[in-house]
Order: C-alpha cells, then structure tokens, then sequence
C-alpha cells in the first residue's frame, strides 16, 4: 500500500516522542518532545489521506519517470518558503538592534531570534536549496536515477525534520550554549543520520551513472557533503547527561573548543556556503546562457586549491587571543593564498558568457547568476583583507565583518539560489516560461539594492566602531564608552533593516513568481516588451 511504511514509521515516532515527553528529566526536553509529537503526527494524518487500501492489481507498478524529480519539486518548494521566513525573523532581529523594546521575553528575545535567523538562512534555505539542486545536477549529468528510491524522501523530510527542531530548540533555548548555539545531541544525532542518507543517495546516483564522465559540479557537491559531515560530527562531539535530558557537555572546553568552533565555522562557510554553490555555478550558468563552462581545466584546478586550502583558514577568526600565535599566522596565511583560487572560479564563472553577453541585457536570470559572481569575487577578497592582523585588530568584532558576511551570504548565496530556481521551476513543472520575468527583473533590482544598502551600511559602522573603540586622549584614556559606540550605531542599524526589508520584497515576489508559475499562468508581458526601446546598432 502507498506510503504505509512512511505512514507506520511516523506514528511509531510519534509514540516515542509521546513517551519521551512524558519520561523527560527537564522542562526543556520535554517541551521539545512534545513538539516532536506534534509534527509526527501531522505527517502521519496527512499520509493517512494519501494510503489507498485497495489491493494492488497484479502486476501493476507504479510509472517511474526517468528521473526521481517529485523530491526536487519538494525542495525548490522548501528553499522559496524558507527563504521568506529566514529573510523575515533577519529583518525582526535588524529592528530589535535598532528599537531594543522589540525583543519578547523569553522566547523572542535578541539572543534567541538570532541564532534562529542564521540557521534558517543557512542550513534551511541554503541546505534545502543545495539537496534540490543536488539531486537535480547529479542525475542529469550521471544520466541516471537518484539512487534508493524512496531515499530522497528520507532525505529531504529528515532534513525538514531536523529545521524543525532545530528552530524550536532556539526559541526554547535548548542548545549547547557555544559559539553557534548548536542544538544540542538528540538533534545532532538526527542530523547526523539524515546527512549519511543524503551522502548514500548522492554517491550512489554517481556510482551507478550512465556517463564515464564525472561533471566538475558533483565534484564541489561531493566535497560539501563530506566536509560538512565532518565538521559536524567533530564540532558537536558530547556527552549527554541523560538519555531522557536535554543537556549535554561538549567534549572542548577553551582555547581548544574555540579553534575547534572557528575551524567548523570558516569550513561551513568554505563547504557549506561555497563549495556547495559552486556547484551550482558551474552548472545552472551553462544551462542559461547555452555555453560550455569557460575552462574545464581552471575549474579542476580551482577544486583542488580551493578544497586544499580553506580547510586551514579558520584561525584567522581567532587573531589577538589565547591561540597561540602561529596558529593565528598559519590561518592567515592560507586566506590570502585563498585568494587566488577563489578569483579563479569567478573567472571562469564570467567567462561562460563569453559570446553570450548580450544575455545580461535581455535574460533577467543571467543578470541575477552573473551579479551572485560577482559579489562572489568580492566577497573572496575581502575576506582575506580582513584576515591580516594589522586589517583585523580594526574590523575584529565590528559590524564590518557584519557587512562582509551578509555581502556575501545575500549577494553570493542568495542571488545564485535565486538563479537556481528560476531556472529550475519552469523545467520541473513542465512550463514554458516562468509566470513574469519583470518580476524576476523588479527581484533582481530589488535584492541588489537591498544587499548595497546593507554591507555599505554596516562597512560605514563597522569602520566608525572600530575607531571609536581604539580612540585615547592625551592622557592614555579612552575617549568613548562602548555603551556610546552602540548608541552611535542606530542610524546605520535603521538603514541595515531597511536594506534586509528590500531584499525580502524581492524574495516574496519571487515567491509569488514561483506558485503562479507552478499553477500554469502566465502573464501578458507583450505591451511592455512592445514598448521598450530596441537596441540599435553602432555606427
């Protein structure tokens, strides 16, 4: 019968999510084993609805597309909504920085808004946008079906399960309490399982491929899914102090658990946040614009530098403090050497176009992946500047690093994120074009100004909190008060939430872009294509 077994697993897990919340050792655990209950058993009702009991006739079987595509749907789908909610509690969280009588006590609070507003962008727009596409490239250019058949499922509400969690958990204040307020292990376990499907599903689909040869983006999707696997189990290593509790020690403490934080931390954004999407660099660029990748040889070399090198980079988020000193040069030193093969990539990236330039002027989804390029490259520039000490001892702490991190997070992850779905959505509901590209157009006008608005902002900040801070009088003392310096900032923390507000309205428009186009319309956008100017030759 269909989807029975999925059926009988939720209901089980519902039980001992029942059981658990009510053999809980704290609030806390109990709390969140009761919302564990809850979305059990909601998927199980709603699988309930989709059973049918009639016995199967013989010989019957179900029809199998070529490819296994009903789970990306599920993904893209995903990444748009979270998308929305990540976007939204960071506009919430830029507010209450401005207007502090913002923050709810206790659930809604600064601290626990936060840490939500990173992980939905990350792992759940950005996670859910890497799985879709991931499934979607490696199939494609394996010429094969996802491997495990019904693994993608597992993979994708697993992964759902654990943002679930996840996000309660920070609300709740159920975390480890560490640099990223990781949740703590029952989650961590969760996770972990879900993340050796998805390396099954994926390394499976490449194993049985059809195609000798392995496209460079499996490659970078391949890294992301290792590394991160093992920064994960690394990073979150930790004793519970009961199997029915929430609380757990972690197995670092100092100076080690926070090299041991920073080197999790620059490598998710190393593999997690560039590796990953440049994967889908190298292939949602070529599809849209219709030309091979640039060099094939430069995007080899660019993989190996890249995957060599960032994995020794984390320190350099660690200068002037307890790490011994040449742990803090070695980080530097390798990201400025990381320079060159980040360069590379865009590079290649911008040179796919060649002979398709004019596509920047006429295809709003070009101008969208050429703009995540972009901020890319500068982003891979900036970022080893800011690793050298004598650049740090000013950004360090400041909002600079605020403004660089969301340059990139916003112009590099979710432009190219963006891209992705556009071109995705269309092909995956079998549509001839998307509901309207103005709206892609109005979408990439208004995340690009949105994401300058920002990192200008929080540059400006950044750089006047700096010297604020290192600022003395004639007699050695220090001339502002850091309570001053934060009472500085609230006119760039004003401007800051104004910049995250326009990159949210791009993100609902597209987002409505999205579901007219899944439902089949289209809207008339002959009148204002009619009345625009034609280009005219040069004389």
């Amino acid at each position: 019968m269909k989807h029975t077994v999925e059926m009988v697993v939720l209901a089980v897990g519902a039980f001992l999510a029942l059981v658990g919340a009510g053999l809980a050792q704290d609030r806390l655990f109990g709390a969140h084993m009761w919302v564990l209950f809850f979305v059990l058993l909601g998927g199980t009702l709603v699988l309930l609805r989709r059973v049918d009991f009639r016995p199967a006739a013989a010989g019957r079987r179900a029809g199998e597309t070529e490819y296994f595509d009903e789970v990306v749907k599920y993904g893209v789908i995903a990444t748009v909504f979270w998308g929305v909610v990540g976007f939204l509690v960071g506009v919430v969280v830029a507010l209450q920085l401005a207007f502090p009588d913002l923050n709810v006590e206790p659930w809604f609070n600064f601290g626990r808004m936060r840490p939500l507003h990173t992980s939905a962008v990350i792992f759940a727009f950005g996670g859910n946008a890497l799985i879709a596409t991931s499934f979607y490239v490696v199939q494609r250019t394996s010429r094969a079906r996802l491997f495990g058949g019904d693994l993608g499922w597992f993979v994708f509400w697993g992964y759902q399960l654990f943002i679930v969690l996840a996000a309660t958990g920070y609300l709740l204040g159920i975390t480890q309490s560490r640099e990223y307020a990781e949740p703590e292990w029952y989650v961590d376990l969760w996770l972990t399982i879900v993340w050796v499907a998805y390396l099954v599903a994926f390394l499976g689909t490449i194993l049985m491929r059809k195609e000798p040869h392995i496209y460079v983006a499996n490659w970078f999707y391949l890294a992301f899914i290792v590394t991160i696997a093992m920064l994960h189990i690394v990073n979150n290593l930790a004793v519970p102090v009961s199997f029915l509790g929430s609380k757990s020690y972690s197995a670092f403490a100092g100076v080690q658990d926070a090299l041991t934080q920073w080197w999790y931390g620059h490598n998710a954004v190393g593999f997690f946040l560039t590796a990953g999407f440049l994967a889908m660099m190298y292939y949602f660029i070529p599809k849209q614009v219709n030309r091979p990748v640039y060099s094939y040889r430069l995007s080899i070399i660019h993989f190996w530098a890249l995957i060599f090198m960032y994995i020794w980079a984390g320190p350099h988020h660690l200068h002037y403090t307890a790490l011994p000193d040449w742990a803090q040069t070695l980080g530097m030193v390798f990201s400025i050497m990381l320079w060159m093969p980040s360069w590379g990539g865009m590079i290649n990236g911008l040179m796919t176009l060649s002979g398709a330039w004019d596509k920047i002027r006429t295809d709003p989804v070009v101008r969208m992946m050429v703009m995540a390029v972009a901020f890319y490259g500068m982003a891979t520039f900036e970022g080893p500047m800011m690793s050298i000490k004598t650049v740090n001892s000013l950004s360090h702490y400041t909002d600079w690093t605020i403004g660089h991190v969301h340059s990139g997070a916003l112009g590099w992850n979710g432009l190219i994120t963006f891209g992705a779905v556009y071109y995705l959505v269309p092909k995956l509901w079998n549509r001839e074009r998307l509901y309207s590209l103005q709206m892609v157009n109005w979408h990439f006008w208004l995340a690009t100004l949105g994401i300058v608005v920002y990192a200008a902002t929080m540059w400006v900040a950044g750089i006047q909190q700096g010297l604020m801070w290192r600022e003395y009088d004639d007699q050695g003392f220090l001339v502002y008060s850091f309570a001053e310096s934060v009472a500085a900032m609230f006119p760039y923390y004003v401007m800051r939430a104004a910049g995250g507000a326009l990159f949210l309205a791009g993100a609902l428009l597209m987002a409505f872009n999205v579901t007219m186009t899944i439902h089949g319309r289209v809207r008339d956008e002959a009148a204002a294509l009619d009345a625009a100017p034609l280009p005219a030759p040069a004389e």
